[in-house]
């Protein structure tokens, strides 16, 4: 029997998903528990692209794929410098694209707590009812990072955080949404204008949160007009 070639894609055949987005689904890596393996669902692309008016198909499919755009993301000059450790507080490790059955994906760590179980997302953790405590903590230490990390992000979604406990303590840990569209991104190295971008993020994630958290039924674009 002929091994397998480290270059042969890797057989997603009959695996399921763990967690899905709109473009993206989440395999655990099948020789590798702590690792998890983003697909691009290319059939949502395609809706997308053709959803979008002809002004912006001029700038093609590549800005719909959500793994271009995260391995770009991933080569911001804020996040590249920094030392593994301050990194990895809050974001999970990347390796970048690999080749599977169902297409190119994205490997980064799969982020688990304690016990062992992949971290919930932060969403799942506070809809309809109060921060805890320690989730406060556990926010304001992220919110704390992205500004002394001048990180750009797309906006921030409590579903794109997952909270873990592995070091003891809550933390948040930002699996999806890294990175900033082009021009924004291209303006980072403008004095002040990182942090004027960043405090938007972060002001436009409280406000999100306090409609998670709220019982009144309220559609987010009815709560943004009323707040």
């Amino acid at each position: 029997m002929v091994p397998e070639s480290r270059f042969d894609p890797l057989d997603l055949t009959g695996l399921q998903p763990f967690a899905q987005g709109s473009n993206r689904l989440c395999f655990q890596h099948p020789d590798d528990s702590d690792r998890c393996l983003k697909v691009i669902r290319p059939e949502n692309i395609e809706a997308r692209f053709k959803r979008q008016s002809k002004l912006k198909n001029l700038l093609g499919k590549q800005r719909l794929n959500d793994n271009i755009q995260e391995l770009k993301a991933h080569r911001q000059p804020a996040l590249m410098q920094l030392d593994a450790d301050t990194q990895g507080s809050h974001l999970p490790q990347f390796y970048g694209s690999v080749e599977t059955s169902l297409g190119q994906a994205n490997e980064s760590e799969l982020i688990r707590c304690a016990d062992g179980h992949v971290a919930p997302t932060l969403e799942a953790l506070i809809r309809h009812q109060n921060l805890s405590p320690e989730l406060t903590k556990a926010v304001d230490q992220f919110l704390a990072w992205l500004r002394q990390t001048r990180i750009l992000t797309r906006n921030l979604l409590p579903h794109n955080l997952v909270v873990s406990d592995r070091s003891g303590q809550p933390q948040l840990f930002l699996i999806d949404g890294l990175g900033a569209p082009t021009i924004p991104q291209a303006l980072a190295s403008v004095p002040g204008w990182s942090t004027h971008y960043i405090e938007r993020k972060i002001a436009r994630f409280r406000k999100r949160l306090a409609w998670e958290q709220n019982n009144e039924d309220l559609s987010w674009e009815d709560f943004q007009r009323l707040r």
